[in-house]
C-alpha cells in the first residue's frame, strides 16, 4: 500500500456528508483514500477544545499513512452543532488553527458543506 496516497478528513458524522466530503478531497489533492474521522459537530468539538482523541487519530493517518492534506469541515443543517453559518465558519476557522499548531507536515484546510451539500473551502 505504500504506493496508495491518502489525505485526512475530519468530520461530522452525519452521513449525508461523508460522500461528498470525500468525492472533494479525491479530486482536489488526487489521492486514493480518505481516512475519515467523525464526531457529532467535530467543528465545535475542535473550537471547544476536546481535540485529545481527535489528535491520535490525526496523528496515525499523518504517521502510518502519509496523509499530507487535512481537511476539517462543518455543515448545513448540523444536529451536533446546531449554529448559525458564520458562527459554523468561525468553528471551522478555530479547527484549522488548532490543527495547524500540531505542526504537522501536511496541508490543513476548513471546508463547509452547504444546504445542497456541496464542499467550499473556508478561507
Amino acid at each position: 500500500m505504500a504506493d496508495k496516497s491518502f489525505a485526512t478528513s475530519l468530520s461530522c458524522m452525519d452521513g449525508r456528508v461523508q460522500i461528498p466530503m470525500n468525492d472533494w478531497i479525491k479530486a482536489k489533492y488526487a489521492v486514493d483514500f480518505v481516512d475519515t474521522i467523525t464526531a457529532p459537530g467535530i467543528d465545535k468539538v475542535m473550537f471547544d477544545g476536546n481535540v485529545e482523541s481527535l489528535k491520535k487519530s490525526v496523528m496515525i493517518s499523518v504517521t502510518n499513512h502519509k496523509s499530507n492534506h487535512i481537511v476539517v469541515s462543518g455543515h448545513f443543517g448540523c444536529a451536533g452543532n446546531p449554529v448559525s453559518d458564520e458562527e459554523h465558519f468561525i468553528h471551522i476557522k478555530k479547527s484549522v488553527e488548532i490543527i495547524s499548531s500540531w505542526n504537522l507536515d501536511a496541508d490543513v484546510v476548513g471546508v463547509w458543506i452547504d444546504e445542497n451539500f456541496v464542499p467550499h473551502l473556508v478561507e
